[in-house]
């Protein structure tokens, strides 16, 4: 599978921005999803992550309540809408894909559990 992140851009502190990730190619269904960011001197770090179905989703401490993720198998896409926004979260945001023929409903918090990844979208948060 392929997947292209977009949405990124500048913003000033307390403002909002939504990510979107689309996938090619096989069944989106198949795959849990994740967003993770890399911001410069800092290990990458997951942000949020979805089941396949949706039904259950992760976010990182530092953005609950401002963060959220959510899908369209219908479309192909993963969304991360960011409120509140902050000059910490300033970063290089990937959306990732996980491969699940499970049939669960398990959402992936370890990036080396994640198959495919994307190539990026620029967030900066000004001050």
């Amino acid at each position: 599978v392929q997947l292209q992140a977009c949405g990124g851009g500048l913003v000033q502190a307390g403002g909002s921005l939504r990510l979107s990730c689309t996938a090619s190619g096989r069944t989106f269904s198949n795959y849990a999803m994740g967003w993770f960011r890399l911001a410069p001197g800092k290990e990458r770090e997951l942000v949020a992550a979805i089941s396949w179905s949706g039904s259950n989703t992760y976010h990182v401490d530092s953005v609950k309540g401002r963060f959220t993720i959510s899908r369209d198998n219908a479309k192909k896409q993963v969304y991360l809408q960011m409120n509140s926004l902050k000059p910490e979260d300033t970063a290089v945001y990937y959306c990732a894909a996980k491969t699940d023929y499970s049939g669960s409903y398990n959402f992936f918090i370890d990036d080396e559990e994640y198959d495919y990844w994307g190539q990026g979208t620029q967030v900066t948060v000004s001050s």
